[in-house]
């Protein structure tokens, strides 16, 4: 049924990395070992600074003096590009690395979304759910630069320098551990305090992207209803309030960096205050003080941008969010653990005792039972509502049945894999939605290994020919977004051509020629009565006089149902309800 989304956490979102990053743990393991060598290299130049401002300050000039000041020079020169060397070797096999877990998050993102059940989709926008997909590889990006440039490095250049330090003054680096400790947790805390503003910003962006994909995708309702004010106020409400959210969070940063500031500050003087008693006391060296000094810099630079990754890991983590809790939320209609595959030998369908009510509203199909035989034409009838689009939604197993069984040649679809369930049925839908290709992928999207030949087979019965053939392009014309390029009748008639390219033993009809005019619905039902031989078929009629000719014509109400029978048969109930929409209709439709 209904998918119940599950909360996700930094724990649930770090899973969801690490499952894609264990797959390249060897290039990312060769990358940190760069990083980390190029880091225990740069710790050596501070040492080479220290030796070299000692033998400035205590010798004369001399040439000795001055040829050993050049070597110690060109040994520095030769760290730093030895460091560099490594780094960005790092940085290459990195970007490697980063690309193909990017990646990944998408294809295992696009692969969820497709696995969530039809009323996934009936609840979210599509709009927002693109963004989630982006937001998700992105904030991976975000969260590892952090880690592999910032956290990694600093980790040991940390340690190693507190090490360093420390044989030239005890004082000043238990200074430096005890500090670097508040600092770290200061923002760790304050990072945690941060995310559930940073989540409730997500969350706010995504209604900023959804409420701009509807109105855009409604855009023609908008214009024939003047709607273009009231669509200008619902975007300014959601986006203004996207931008105080986004606001608030950015003087939470602003106070952050104050405090650390602050931090900073206190450090450096103390530490100016330990280096002048050292040297008062004779205890310190021009070259140790260069070298504690260099040491402190290079990490007060590096820890003023951990404050930033620290919260850039943070708003990672909640802008990832949303896809996770989609990745962690179990499919609404799921295969079971031991699902076979279906053959259809007779097509014969059977309903028995169904019971099926979406959340929260009361039962749409009540206790249905209803037996087709192999190869019958069958069609079903009744006003808006009756159940009739839900009887194939749950034969499709788009949605779970509460109570009961649905068989095909006494194979329960439960029991079997939804994939070959849906091989076994062709659909024919009333409203058909083409994909933004060409008219022979969208036809061919009935059968992907069809030849040619074949969708221009299918595609001459279903009378697609009689307007491709007048496009420039032909069959490599694009038929843009959702088929938009199409009239409605043209949408049908590529969806006829599909279902007939499709050939498979249960046919499905939802009105297939509502959209066509009285000269193509003639063509097309004379096409139809030839793909229907031999296949189950079950057509939804709202126009009567396109099911005279069904074997059987099912009248429901209310998801149960009161008549059954031929055209002819139901016509001689009087107070029938089918003899009543017949002389409503008139050939028209069947009123709400």
């Amino acid at each position: 049924m209904k998918e119940k989304i599950t909360k996700s956490t930094i724990g649930a979102v770090l899973s969801v990395y690490w499952q894609e990053m264990k797959k390249e743990r060897m290039l990312m393991a060769v990358g940190l070992i760069a990083i980390a060598c190029g880091t225990v290299v740069s710790l050596f130049s501070p040492q080479v600074y220290k030796y070299f401002f000692n033998v400035l300050t205590s010798s004369v000039p001399t040439s000795e003096s001055y040829a050993l000041l050049v070597r110690i020079i060109l040994f520095a020169l030769f760290l730093h590009l030895f460091e560099v060397l490594l780094k960005r070797g790092g940085g290459f096999i990195d970007s490697h690395f980063q690309s193909r877990i990017m990646a990944r998050l998408r294809e295992r993102s696009f692969q969820v979304l497709l696995g969530h059940s039809y009323s996934f989709f009936a609840n979210n926008f599509t709009g927002a759910l693109v963004q989630k997909v982006n937001r998700l590889q992105r904030s991976f990006e975000r969260f590892w630069d952090a880690v592999y440039y910032s956290f990694f490095p600093l980790c040991i250049g940390i340690i190693g320098s507190i090490v360093f330090i420390f044989f030239e003054n005890k004082a000043v680096a238990l200074a430096m551990i005890i500090w670097t400790i508040v600092f770290v947790m200061f923002n760790v805390f304050f990072s945690l305090y941060k995310m559930k503003y940073d989540q409730e910003r997500s969350r706010r962006d995504s209604k900023v992207t959804a409420q701009l994909a509807d109105s855009l995708t409604n855009n023609v309702s908008i214009k024939l209803f003047t709607g273009e004010h009231t669509e200008d106020e619902r975007f300014i409400d959601v986006s203004q309030s996207h931008r105080k959210a986004m606001l608030f969070s950015w003087h939470l940063n602003i106070a952050n960096d104050l405090v650390q500031g602050v931090l900073f500050t206190a450090l450096e003087f103390f530490l100016f205050y330990i280096a002048l008693q050292g040297w008062r006391d004779g205890t310190m060296s021009i070259g140790s003080f260069v070298l504690i000094q260099t040491y402190l810099l290079t990490l007060f630079a590096k820890l003023w941008d951990i404050g930033r990754r620290i919260r850039d890991v943070y708003e990672a983590f909640a802008d990832s969010s949303e896809m996770v809790e989609i990745i962690m939320t179990p499919f609404g209609v799921q295969d079971s653990p031991r699902a076979s595959t279906l053959t259809v030998t007779k097509g014969k369908i059977q309903f028995q005792n169904v019971l099926f009510h979406y959340p929260s509203h009361a039962p749409v199909i009540n206790r249905f039972s209803c037996t087709i035989k192999g190869g019958e034409r069958v069609a079903l009838v009744g006003s808006s509502g009756a159940g009739k689009s839900t009887i194939i939604s749950i034969l499709l197993r788009l949605y779970d049945i509460q109570s009961g069984s649905i068989t095909i040649d006494g194979h329960s679809i439960a029991k079997v894999s939804q994939e070959s369930l849906r091989n076994t049925i062709a659909f024919v839908p009333q409203e058909p939605i083409l994909f933004h290709r060409s008219l022979l992928e969208n036809i061919r999207y009935g059968r992907r290994d069809a030849s040619d030949e074949e969708v221009f087979e299918a595609a001459r019965l279903a009378h697609c020919n009689e307007f491709i053939d007048h496009l420039p392009k032909k069959y490599d014309t694009l038929v843009g977004e959702r088929g938009i390029k199409l009239s409605g009748g043209e949408r049908q008639r590529i969806a006829i051509a599909r279902a007939i390219l499709k050939n498979a033993p249960i046919l499905i009809l939802d009105e297939a020629t509502s959209s066509l005019d009285s000269h193509s619905e003639m063509l097309i039902q004379d096409a139809l009565d030839t793909v229907m031989k031999g296949k189950t078929t079950i057509a939804i009629a709202h126009r009567l006089s396109t099911i005279k000719k069904m074997d059987r014509i099912i009248v429901l109400k209310e998801g149960k149902i009161i008549e059954q029978g031929s055209h002819a048969d139901l016509l001689k109930k009087t107070k029938g309800l089918y003899q009543r929409l017949w002389k409503l209709q008139s050939g028209g439709f069947i009123p709400a």
